[in-house]
Formats: C-alpha cells, sequence, structure tokens
C-alpha cells in the first residue's frame, strides 16, 4: 500500500496548530492544566501550598485533626448593671439598678410558663377589670302553663285544679287564676313537687306485649321501659294501644296537644293493618264503611276499608277511622264473627312508622310537632 506523503503530513500540521507544530519528539509544547507536557522544573513545585484553594481534602483533614478540641463549656449568666435617669417633679434622680438576666427557657420546667396571656392595647394586665359572666334571661311563666308542662294535665284541667284550691307556690294555696310563676318558685299539687319541663315529642314503635300505661300494679311490661332510659323528662302516653297491638304510639308532656289528639271530636285519624283468621266478604267491609255495627257502647263504624295489596289475600286489611274508643277494632270485627290475629297501627295523625324498627323510638322535627298543633 502507497500513501501520499504530502497529504499525511499536511494533515498533521493541522491538528498541532500554529502554536504546538509539530515537534521532533512527538511532545505538545503547550502547558496545559492537565499535566500533558510539563517540564522538569514545573516537577520540583511543590503541591502543598496553603495558600493555594487548590489543597487536597487529604491535607485539609490532617490540619484539622492537629488542632486540639475545644470542649463547649456553658456559663453562667452574669449580672448587668445599668443607670437609668427618672424625674419627680423638678428634680432629677440617677439610679443604678442591677438586674439578672434570666435563661428564656428552664430545663426543668415542662415549658407551661411559656404561655404569654393576651394584653389589651394600651392597657396594664394589673388595671384590667375582670370579664362579665353573660346571663340568661329567665321570664315568669303563667301557672297553668307550668302544670301542664309537669305533664299531670291540660291547660284548662290545670285551671279547674287552681281554682279548687289544689295548687300551691312556696307554700301559700293559689286560687286566682292567671297566676305567675317567678324564677325558683316551688308549685306543688297535692303535696308533690312540680317541675317546668320542656315540651318532648316521642314516637314509638310499640312491640308486643308491653301495656299502655306509666305504670303498672301488676308488674306487667310497659311502654315507658322503653323510654325511661333516654328520656328524663316526665312524658306519658297519648291514647291507648292493647297489649297485644302494635304501631305507632305518640309519647309527650304536652297537655294539650295530647288532650287534642285524643278527643274524637277533633278527628284524628287512624290507619290500622288487619289480618284476621278467616276471609273477609266484600258485604261485610261495606258494612262496616256504611251502616256500621252496634256495640255495647254504641254504634260504630270505620272510615274507609280496603284489602292490602291487590287484594288476592282476603284475610288481610286496611283499616281507617277516628273513634278513640278502647279496642274498637278488634270488637268490631268480632262482631262479625271474626278473630283478629294481627294488628298494627302504621299511622297516626300523618305521622308514619317509616324508619323506626319494633320496639325503638325518635323525636318528632318541627315541622311534624306543627304539623299535630294544626289539627282542629
Amino acid at each position: 500500500m502507497v500513501f501520499n506523503n504530502s497529504l499525511y503530513f499536511c494533515s498533521m500540521e493541522k491538528r498541532g496548530g500554529k502554536r504546538g507544530g509539530l515537534k521532533g519528539s512527538g511532545k505538545i509544547g503547550r502547558r496545559s492544566t492537565s499535566g500533558v507536557g510539563r517540564g522538569r522544573a514545573d516537577e520540583k513545585k511543590s503541591l502543598s501550598n496553603p495558600n493555594s484553594k487548590r489543597t487536597s481534602r487529604r491535607e485539609s483533614a490532617e490540619e484539622e485533626e492537629k488542632k486540639p478540641f475545644k470542649k463547649f463549656e456553658k456559663k453562667p449568666f452574669a449580672k448587668k448593671r445599668f443607670e437609668g435617669k427618672s424625674k419627680f417633679g423638678s428634680d432629677e434622680v440617677t439610679e443604678s439598678r442591677s438586674r439578672t438576666i434570666k435563661a428564656k427557657y428552664s430545663e426543668d420546667k415542662t415549658g407551661e410558663d411559656r404561655v404569654r396571656r393576651p394584653r389589651l392595647k394600651g392597657k396594664s394586665s394589673a388595671g384590667r377589670p375582670a370579664p362579665i359572666a353573660q346571663q340568661t334571661e329567665v321570664h315568669e311563666t303563667r301557672l297553668n302553663k307550668y302544670i301542664a308542662s309537669s305533664g299531670i294535665c291540660s291547660r284548662r284541667e290545670a285551671d279547674k285544679l287552681i281554682s279548687e284550691g289544689m295548687i300551691s307556690i312556696n307554700g301559700e294555696v293559689v286560687t286566682q287564676l292567671g297566676t305567675k310563676v317567678q324564677p325558683g318558685d316551688e308549685v306543688r299539687y297535692a303535696g308533690e313537687l312540680l317541675s317546668f319541663e320542656r315540651y318532648v315529642y316521642i314516637l314509638l314503635n310499640k312491640p308486643k306485649d308491653f301495656i299502655t300505661t306509666v305504670d303498672d300494679p301488676q308488674g306487667r311490661r310497659t311502654v315507658m321501659e322503653l323510654v325511661k332510659n333516654h328520656i328524663p323528662e316526665r312524658i306519658y302516653p297519648v291514647g291507648r294501644l292493647d297489649k297485644n297491638t302494635t304501631g305507632l304510639l305518640l309519647l309527650t308532656n304536652d297537655g294539650d296537644l295530647a288532650k287534642k289528639l285524643t278527643h274524637p271530636s277533633h278527628g284524628v285519624r287512624k290507619i290500622y293493618h288487619v289480618v284476621t283468621d278467616k276471609p273477609v266478604s266484600k258485604t261485610e267491609m261495606k258494612q262496616l264503611a256504611e251502616e256500621g255495627i252496634e256495640l255495647e257502647d254504641g254504634l260504630a263504624k270505620v272510615d274507609s276499608i280496603a284489602f292490602v295489596g291487590d287484594g288476592i289475600n282476603k284475610r288481610e286489611l286496611g283499616v281507617e277511622l277516628h273513634s278513640g274508643k278502647n279496642r274498637i277494632v278488634r270488637r268490631m270485627f268480632e262482631g262479625l264473627g271474626y278473630k283478629v290475629t294481627k294488628l298494627d297501627r302504621v299511622s297516626f295523625a300523618g305521622l308514619t312508622k317509616k324508619s323506626i324498627l319494633r320496639g325503638k323510638f325518635r323525636h318528632l322535627n318541627e315541622k311534624e310537632i306543627g304539623m299535630l298543633k294544626m289539627v282542629k
């Protein structure tokens, strides 16, 4: 193979450039930082220049190790003295006082003293008056309302008790209607102390085998056992459901509302789910709704009656009525020769037992309470 010598040497000159050129020994004459082309004079220079920034890390570490270790010593707090001037009238008194600079935080304390109390701007903490507690006003109450709120009777019946001299305030018998009770007064009925309580309205889904009364001398279970551990107020049931009847029952200490809902003249609607021992004919259903049936305490009839669901089961019926007589539904069907095996009240005065489990209760909301008070 034959090379073109002229082209080869031209290319070598271009690589070396004008400064370096092409030396006979093949070394580059220019001094570089990488050490290429370093002369012998440079090798004799010492590399450990203390003023140089290029001192190696190893040398700096060795110098640090030679330095003696200085142990930290905590200095005690020193007392400082200063002179201040204060003016009393026209005389100037120069005072020299000494104070001790205390530590900002103490090691043997928990840090509770670090909390600073807020100060009013422009006033010292010593001259600040103590805050005045906000007092709630307690208004006087009419005596009949006070008696009704205790849960023993309605306002109208309370007026009768007042007129008969059955009520005393602070040991004195009161017979004047419209008397007002002041906060702190003791009101007694037949020697029993009455207490003013807020009105409570409870809707209970009554289970079977519970009687509807406040207490029972025979020791049977009452509906009050289901709410006594949850409601501190003295409430009582509105109306009655017999022992084997289940469903909605209202309990309250509002005497006026209780009397309104139980009186037949107000026509409070109740809906029952009735299950009989045998199918009921349409003729007898029509008799209950139109003609009624004669019972020992008078004529009784329902407002409306229909089969439950699609009407295939003739033993299940829905009955709506407003009568408040004792065991009225059972006695009506027994007069026609039927025995009621199951009776459940599903609606009372527009209230339903939706979302209330058997044996449980809930408080009425403001809308429901207003609806009950609008009953005429």
